[in-house]
């Protein structure tokens, strides 16, 4: 088990990617503590990982709070005065397919509020964690539009600041044996845009995304997790400051 002994913090655990990135971190020995604003999914998450043999528990937090960050890692520091890894997934564009001469200063701050703001913070807060124990695994969620996305902007800007936060936060961090790494994927068949775009725009955008892409297909969720089990584990111990894209070999 590569996560044996481990405690890892997942934020928006209870989405597809988080979903499954919990799901096999507890299989691999980690507890698991699922961070999400919604708690029904949380709860029937762990339920799950229990039946499994795993040991979960839940915070219902909104990482676009300070507030309710610095109360969730205070809970961590007294229940068990450590966390060993933080994958920081929660987020999502909420102003997508915005014209260059629509983009609204309320969708920006909200953007970057969910998706690069509250990175930053949940950062902040698990290293002056690690610091204090010398290790550490951190994976933040970046995105392949780190590299720029027509229609965008504000989202592509969020994760092209969490591929510069990551690099710096490496920089900053390794010296305390704590490797700093973040996930680029392309599109990930997860729920959240299925509604958003209903079935048949989805079916659409599936299609003329996997045509593009060498392998064929869109990623699924644990193709996702599985990176961030390697990145979280020791087998990545040398490994720090990147952008792992996993994106099968979209805009190569």
């Amino acid at each position: 088990m590569r996560l044996h002994g481990k405690t890892a913090l997942i934020t928006g655990a209870a989405g597809g990617i988080g979903r499954a990135t919990a799901l096999i971190f507890a299989d691999e020995g980690a507890e698991v503590i699922l961070a999400d604003t919604d708690t029904a999914g949380c709860d029937a998450l762990c339920a799950e990982i229990r039946d499994r043999g795993g040991r979960a528990s839940w915070f219902g937090v909104d990482v676009t709070s300070e507030e309710m960050v610095s109360a969730l890692f205070a809970s961590l520091r007294e229940q068990s005065g450590r966390l060993d890894i933080l994958v920081t997934i929660a987020g999502g564009d909420l102003d997508p397919f915005s014209p260059a001469d629509g983009i609204s200063s309320d969708m920006i701050d909200r953007n970057l509020a969910l998706n690069l703001r509250s990175c930053m913070i949940c950062c902040r807060e698990a290293a002056r964690l690690m610091k204090s124990q010398e290790y550490g695994r951190i994976v933040t969620m970046s995105s392949l539009v780190y590299r720029g996305a027509q229609g965008q902007f504000s989202y592509a800007a969020a994760k092209g600041g969490i591929a510069a936060f990551t690099r710096s936060l490496a920089m900053s961090l390794g010296t305390f044996n704590i490797t700093v790494n973040a996930l680029a994927p392309s599109l990930v068949d997860v729920p959240v845009f299925r509604k958003t775009l209903g079935q048949e725009r989805w079916d659409a955008l599936v299609r003329e995304s996997a045509s593009r892409y060498p392998l064929k297909r869109i990623a699924h969720p644990i193709d996702v997790a599985r990176a961030a089990l390697f990145l979280a584990s020791d087998d990545a111990a040398f490994i720090t400051g990147q952008i792992l894209e996993i994106s099968g070999g979209a805009r190569l």
